[in-house]
């Protein structure tokens, strides 16, 4: 599949990604990319998220190619069960972990425990060693159970603008990749 055959979903996480963020730079790049925007960034309700997700997807005209970052990988997964259209793929980017009490912000937990199901569609999960949001395991864990491809970026923190993740042509190149492959 080309970008141009999909209509590919930016899920933010928690706050938004800002314009450095390489989620916002690959929507800019990418012709068929748009966000799915939230009503309320900094204090997320899941069911509002989980909802205003599965209405993009549904509303969506080619086979959609989900790019989800941290809090927009547990908005995707409580989202699937409301998707009436064709998933083509998920590409999942520093999945927190919703199931872990000790997690900041507190709500962040209302997203959680995952679905630990397998995903219905093909997906890669990327997790760093260093993340302050998910252990690796974690990650390496529901990346299992979902039947995800795991790729580890080291240590990378949380994979975002503030840990110098802003280009991100390492990543880009592995969404190509698996694009290429749906």
């Amino acid at each position: 599949m080309k970008a141009k055959d999909a209509d590919i979903l930016i899920i933010p996480g928690y706050t938004n990604s800002g314009p450095d963020h390489w989620q916002s730079r690959w929507q800019a790049r990418l012709s068929t990319a748009r966000r799915v925007e939230q009503a309320e960034w900094r204090k997320p309700v899941c069911e509002d998220w989980v909802a205003t997700l599965a209405e993009a997807v549904n509303e969506a005209e080619r086979p959609v190619v989900l790019v989800g970052h941290s809090l927009g990988v547990a908005t995707a997964v409580q989202a699937i069960p409301l998707f009436r259209k064709p998933v083509a793929g998920a590409f999942f980017v520093a999945p927190p972990d919703v199931a872990n009490p000790e997690v900041r912000p507190r709500h962040l937990m209302t997203f959680g425990p995952y679905p630990r199901d397998p995903l219905p569609f093909p997906s890669i999960v990327v997790a760093s060693r260093n993340d302050h949001f998910g252990s690796f395991e974690a990650a390496e864990d529901i990346a299992g159970a979902w039947g995800a491809q795991l790729l580890d970026a080291g240590n990378a923190g949380h994979i975002n603008a503030e840990a110098g993740f802003g280009p991100w042509p390492e990543g880009s190149l592995t969404f190509a990749r698996f694009l290429s492959r749906l």
